[in-house]
């Protein structure tokens, strides 16, 4: 009993009682600034190419990917990440692709800055996995494994031909030792201090990523447990969230989003820099799939997942609902 005779004396759910007093009383509000969409181009398709395994995503065709850049435009949406797919046969061991300005991700960087300009956030995923022949991130050295220095390398040319391509913002996503210093001196060097680094600072070896490389067309032999980090590991990413400031990153990134949402809380209580999340192929495919079923509900769920990944402290969100749920939103 309290003082006042009654008990509880404290009620929280009065503040649950209508739907006009539970949106008051939100801590958390997702916004249609707060997404980022990714978007996959392949080479030489006259349609796009649904994926099996993530439905409502495609591969894009040039033409369709302006119509989803703009599309994202009307939305509100933030920005675009995009990766290129490129033919099968321009593949080789050093993704050579990857550096071509002329080659599919760079036509596609040029594409979209010509259809929408400076209205979306023009980023570009900076990885080899696309490009080679064997789908790992980086230059294989003569034992087969990845040559992290001979792989900065390719990173710095690559970072200088996606800039000059009319990227906003890069994104090295292969996880090597010291590739943020690496690709902030390729783009000084080229006078685009204007060029933003989004770093891959806790890129997590997830089971989650299965239908990306459907997506990507990959050409994966073997694993990425070398370079990628091991999910039973968190202070591993503060040590490599130190790193990626100390190197010049002006927003970090936590990948996969939704099994490493203490990750996140972490990585977001510790910087003072834009943090970003990604919600990624695995983690949409689940819920495409149960909703299919019948067994969820997929708007609730898909809002659900977004607002628990603001919540843990993403300013940012990239995930493939990005205009759906914007468009929701406004």
């Amino acid at each position: 009993m309290t003082k006042y005779g009654s008990f509880p004396g404290t009620r929280p759910r009065r503040l649950r009682t209508t739907p006009v007093m539970r949106r008051m009383v939100a801590e958390t509000r997702l916004h249609p600034a707060d997404l980022i969409l990714p978007a996959f181009v392949l080479e030489g398709a006259h349609e796009p190419v649904p994926i099996s395994a993530m439905p409502g995503v495609f591969q894009h065709t040039r033409d369709s990917l302006r119509k989803a850049a703009a599309e994202a435009v009307e939305a509100g949406v933030s920005g675009i990440m995009l990766f290129g797919v490129p033919e099968e046969a321009k593949k080789d061991a050093l993704g050579t692709a990857g550096t071509d300005p002329d080659g599919i991700l760079q036509v596609a960087l040029r594409d979209v800055r010509a259809e929408v300009g400076d209205d979306l956030v023009v980023m570009s995923d900076l990885c080899l996995d696309e490009f080679t022949d064997h789908g790992h991130c980086g230059v294989l050295d003569a034992q087969g494994r990845v040559d992290n220095d001979a792989t900065l390398e390719r990173y710095a040319e690559m970072a200088q031909v996606q800039a000059d391509a009319g990227a906003h913002v890069v994104a090295p996503s292969g996880m090597m030792d010291g590739q943020i210093g690496v690709i902030r001196d390729a783009l000084d060097q080229i006078g685009r201090e204007d060029v933003s680094i989004l770093a891959y600072t806790a890129k997590y070896s997830s089971a989650f990523y299965g239908p990306f490389r459907e997506a990507v067309a990959s050409s994966l032999q073997g694993d990425r447990k070398t370079y990628q980090q091991d999910p039973a590991n968190l202070r591993e990413s503060l040590r490599e969230l130190e790193l990626d400031l100390e190197e010049g990153a002006d927003m970090v990134m936590v990948k996969p989003a939704g099994p490493y949402l203490d990750i996140l809380a972490r990585v977001a209580d510790a910087v003072d820099v834009p943090v970003a999340a990604y919600q990624i192929s695995g983690e949409y495919a689940m819920i495409e799939a149960a909703a299919e079923k019948g067994w969820i509900d997929r708007d609730k769920a898909i809002m659900e997942t977004l607002t628990g990944i603001k919540r843990a402290g993403a300013r940012s969100i990239l995930t493939y609902w990005a205009t759906e749920v914007a468009r929701n939103l406004r």
